[in-house]
């Protein structure tokens, strides 16, 4: 089973491209160690006060997967320097 997740978030903090990409190099490298997940960038690279991250999981079972995902979306959300504004999730 493999689950695929995007979300967006508003990063209030970031007041440059810089501080963005720290915050957000700070939290992929952990939620890739932490977690059993692939994660990565994929829009709003030149805006600096938004992203837009898709995560994918990869699991024999459809619970698993499903629980590994849940996981590292709730660390994400945990993260105090931004706010999350859009989840969304899809099943292969």
């Amino acid at each position: 089973m493999i689950v695929y997740a995007e979300c967006e978030y508003f990063i209030p903090t970031a007041h440059s491209l810089k501080e963005k990409r720290a915050i957000l190099q700070r939290m992929l490298t952990r939620t890739k160690q932490k977690f059993n997940v692939s994660v990565a960038e994929i829009d709003h690279q030149d805006t600096w006060q938004r992203t837009r991250l898709a995560l994918v999981t990869v699991a024999s079972a459809r619970e698993a997967a499903d629980r590994e995902m849940m996981r590292a979306l709730q660390y994400l959300a945990s993260n105090p320097a931004w706010e999350e504004l859009n989840v969304w999730r899809d099943y292969v």
